[in-house]
């Protein structure tokens, strides 16, 4: 074989090469994207819901039946007093939704939130320690100073709202904590730091194990409204504005009847 036509085929060789190479890059390119797409495809959304105290359980049951509702949807929770919830958005915090236990503290949040809507209603009840042993059958009876009683503290909606009822009753409750929230509360009832504390009704279903339910009359009683919203701040908008939705569609609204709230 000659020389040159050594050089030729070597040299043909080369050029050959040096056109594959673009293409093979092209397909890793394309394959990378791909695999990249699929990953993120698989990681679904992600939803943060800040909700007050007293969703607790029921949230835990309608988050998950949403989840089954809508495959590939995660749903988390992070739940404390309302005013609390409020700081957070106010701080920032990553979330695309919020559900407080009045409308007082979702107004104060206008700026943050889109439009909201109440999804469900409650009352309170006087918890008392398993058995009622004080004997306690109403609002006056929290009075005796004998009586170690619990309440919210007056900026969380369940302390507001037990302020309300007493004063609209004239009467002084002299309370040997205030708590953060709701369920701080039942649990000073439950370990038996507190003879009586006022909940909300649906709290005190909870835990009826534990605790008993003194009902309040309803001319005595105040309405607690469960405003749930969108946050501006959210980075899956369309996606938590159908949570927001959700939340008041029958199936949701049987889990939250169930649970003992009352309809919006």
């Amino acid at each position: 074989m000659s020389t040159t036509l050594t050089g030729r085929r070597a040299a043909a060789a080369v050029i050959t090469a040096a056109l594959l190479l673009p293409l093979a890059a092209c397909g890793s390119s394309d394959d990378s994207k791909k695999e990249s797409a699929g990953k993120s495809g698989s990681s679904g959304t992600r939803l943060t819901v800040l909700a007050a105290a007293s969703l607790t359980d029921v949230f835990k049951t309608a988050g998950a039946a949403y989840e089954k509702e809508h495959p590939g949807t995660k749903v988390t929770f992070s739940f404390a007093g309302s005013q609390e919830l409020a700081a957070q958005v106010k701080q920032g915090a990553p979330a695309d939704a919020l559900v407080t236990a009045d409308t007082k503290t979702m107004d104060g949040l206008k700026s943050d939130t889109a439009t909201p809507v109440v999804i469900a209603k409650n009352r309170l009840v006087i918890a008392t320690r398993e058995g009622n042993l004080e004997k306690i059958a109403g609002l006056k009876d929290l009075t005796d100073p004998e009586l170690k009683v619990v309440l919210a503290a007056p900026e969380v909606p369940v302390g507001r709202y037990s302020k309300q009822v007493l004063d609209a009753q004239k009467l002084t409750v002299k309370p040997v904590s205030q708590e953060p929230n709701v369920r701080a509360v039942l649990s000073k009832v439950e370990l038996g730091e507190a003879d009586a504390g006022i909940v909300y009704r649906t709290d005190a279903a909870t835990a009826t194990d534990k605790v008993d339910a003194v009902d309040i009359p309803d001319a005595q009683n105040a309405v607690a409204s469960y405003p749930a919203a969108t946050l501006r701040q959210s980075k899956n908008t369309e996606a938590a504005t159908a949570f927001v939705k959700w939340l008041s569609t029958p199936q949701a609204q049987k889990i939250l009847r169930s649970a003992g709230f009352q309809q919006p």
